[in-house]
C-alpha cells in the first residue's frame, strides 16, 4: 500500500492568524501561480512545515 502526501513550507505568521480562528473546517495554503497543482489528487494528505528557524510540521489536512 503507498500513501501520497506532501510537504509544504508555511509561512508562520500565516499559520498563528489560522491557529487562533475558531472552528475552522477548512483553510487555504494556496500560492499564487499560473500552474494548477497537480501532486495529489482530492483525498490524499498536505503537511505544512513552518520556515526556519522553527522547521517543524505544524498541521496538516486533506487536499480537496
Amino acid at each position: 500500500m503507498s500513501i501520497n502526501l506532501v510537504i509544504a513550507i508555511t509561512d508562520g505568521v500565516w499559520f498563528e492568524m489560522l491557529r487562533r480562528q475558531a472552528n475552522l473546517s477548512e483553510v487555504n495554503f494556496g500560492a499564487p501561480s499560473a500552474a494548477n497543482f497537480r501532486a495529489l489528487q482530492p483525498g490524499e494528505m498536505f503537511l505544512f512545515k513552518l520556515h526556519a528557524p522553527r522547521n517543524v510540521i505544524a498541521g496538516g489536512g486533506i487536499f480537496a
